[in-house]
C-alpha cells in the first residue's frame, strides 16, 4: 500500500505574528469554528505537528489546488476560529506529481507578516493515497487525493455499468489504502436496479455495493452511515458525484448539469478536486470525471481480484500461467462458469499494465541513478580524485 514520505520538515521558519496576519489578503471565512477535527485531525496528528508548531507553523488541510497555490482551512491563531487561506505552495514538494501537495493533505503554514502572501512550509506524511498513472504513454504518477478513509466508486444505472471500469476504479481504490464504496446512482430511473447491483456485487467481492437516488432520496442515509471520515467520490462525468457530494453536504456546494440524454456521458462540469465539509461531521472530496484511469502498480489488482488470486493459490503449480496447466484451479472455475471469461480478462489486462508500469519504473530509476553517478564521476575527476565504482 502506498504511504508517502514527508517533506523534510524544517526547524528554521520565523516566528509567526498571528493578530498581524488576522486580516491578510487571502483570508476568508470558514465554515464552523475553533477546530479541525471536523476536517479529519487527530491526537497523532497533533503530536506529529509539535515540532512545526515550536516553530510558528499553523496546521492545516488544503481544500483545493490551483497552479502553485492552494486554498487550505485552518485555525486563525489571532481568533480561534476556522478560517480559509489562500497559500503559496510552491516552496515545497519533488518536481514529481505524487510528492507535490494535493486536496486533502495536511501541511504546515507559515503565516509570517513578512512574507508576501501565506506559504505552505511542509507537508505531513500522508496516511493513504489516491494515485493514478498521468494520461497517455508516460509512466508517471498523479495524486488525486490524500489522507481518504473511504473511497466512493460513482456509477450511474441511467445506462448499463461497465463492469470492467468499476474493477479498474476498485484496484485504484485498493492500492490507495482506503477502504472501497461502489455507489450505483440514479435508482429512480431504472426497474432493475437490484438486478444490475447482483452483477456488480459479482464483479466487486468483499466490497459494500449501495443503490441510491438523490431525486427520491433512496439509500442516502445508508451511504451517510457509511462515509464517515475523509471519503473521495471518483467516476466518469455525468454519474452524478457532484449531485451526491451537494446531497451530502445539505448545501449547493458543487455545480451540477445534466448528463447528455443520448449517452449519459457527463460534461466534465467539475474540474478541479474539492474538499467539501459535511454537517454530521467528515469531509468529501469532489473530482473531476475520469475518462483514463490508469494504474500505478502495487497490490490494488490483486486486491481487487480476491476472487481469482484465491482460485490461484489452489493451483497445483505455485508459478502456473492458467493457460492449461494440469491441476489448474483457475480453467476449472473458468470451465464450470463459476469465473465469468469477462472477469479473468479484466484480471489479465490490469496485470499487463501493472507489468509495464513496473518495468517503466525500474528503468527510470536506472536512469536517475546512471546521471547521478556521472554526476559524481565528473566531479571527481574535475578535483583530480580516484574515481571508484
Amino acid at each position: 500500500m502506498f504511504n508517502a514520505a514527508s517533506v523534510p520538515f524544517s526547524s528554521s521558519f520565523p516566528s509567526t505574528d498571528s493578530t498581524a496576519f488576522a486580516d491578510a489578503d487571502g483570508f476568508e471565512p470558514a465554515e464552523g469554528a475553533g477546530s479541525l477535527a471536523g476536517y479529519g485531525w487527530t491526537t497523532a496528528l497533533d503530536e506529529l505537528f509539535a515540532p512545526l508548531a515550536e516553530a510558528g507553523l499553523v496546521p492545516a488541510r488544503i481544500v483545493r489546488i490551483d497552479r502553485g497555490q492552494c486554498d487550505a482551512v485552518l485555525v486563525d491563531p489571532g481568533t480561534g476560529e476556522l478560517r480559509t487561506v489562500r497559500a503559496d505552495t510552491r516552496q515545497v514538494g519533488d518536481a514529481d506529481m505524487i510528492n507535490c501537495p494535493c486536496t486533502g493533505d495536511w501541511v504546515a503554514v507559515d503565516l509570517s507578516p513578512g512574507l508576501p502572501r501565506p506559504a505552505v512550509a511542509a507537508l505531513l506524511p500522508r496516511s493513504t493515497a489516491i494515485i493514478r498513472k498521468v494520461a497517455g504513454k508516460r509512466s508517471d504518477g498523479q495524486v488525486l487525493a490524500a489522507n481518504v478513509d473511504t473511497v466512493v466508486i460513482a456509477a450511474s444505472l441511467a445506462a448499463e455499468p461497465d463492469l470492467g471500469r468499476i474493477e479498474r476504479f476498485l484496484a485504484l481504490a485498493w492500492e490507495s489504502g482506503a477502504e472501497p464504496l461502489v455507489v450505483l446512482t440514479k435508482a429512480d430511473l431504472v426497474d432493475d436496479a437490484d438486478f444490475i447491483r447482483s452483477d456488480v456485487e459479482a464483479a466487486a467481492p468483499g466490497v459494500t455495493v449501495l443503490v441510491v437516488s438523490a431525486e427520491t432520496g433512496e439509500g442516502i442515509d445508508v451511504l451517510r452511515a457509511c462515509t464517515p471520515g475523509t471519503t473521495a467520490v471518483l467516476g466518469q462525468s455525468g454519474v452524478g458525484k457532484s449531485t451526491l457530494t451537494n446531497v451530502l453536504a445539505g448545501v449547493d456546494a458543487m455545480t451540477v448539469q445534466a448528463a447528455r440524454s443520448g449517452d449519459q456521458k457527463g460534461r466534465h462540469t467539475t474540474t478541479t478536486r474539492e474538499l467539501v465539509p459535511l454537517p454530521g461531521g467528515g469531509v468529501l472530496i469532489d473530482t473531476p470525471g475520469l475518462r483514463e484511469v490508469g494504474l500505478y502498480g502495487g497490490e490494488g489488482v490483486a486486491l481487487a481480484f480476491a476472487d481469482i488470486e484465491e482460485l490461484a493459490e489452489r493451483c497445483r503449480f505455485h508459478d502456473c500461467g492458467h493457460r492449461g496447466e494440469p491441476g489448474c484451479a483457475v480453467r476449472a472455475a473458468l470451465e464450470d462458469g463459476s469465473l465469468p471469461e469477462r472477469r479473468m480478462d479484466s484480471y489479465l489486462k490490469l496485470q499487463r499494465e501493472n507489468d509495464w508500469i513496473a518495468s517503466r519504473s525500474d528503468a527510470r530509476l536506472a536512469s536517475e541513478r546512471l546521471k547521478k553517478w556521472k554526476s559524481i564521476t565528473k566531479s571527481m575527476r574535475a578535483a583530480g580524485g580516484p574515481v571508484k565504482r
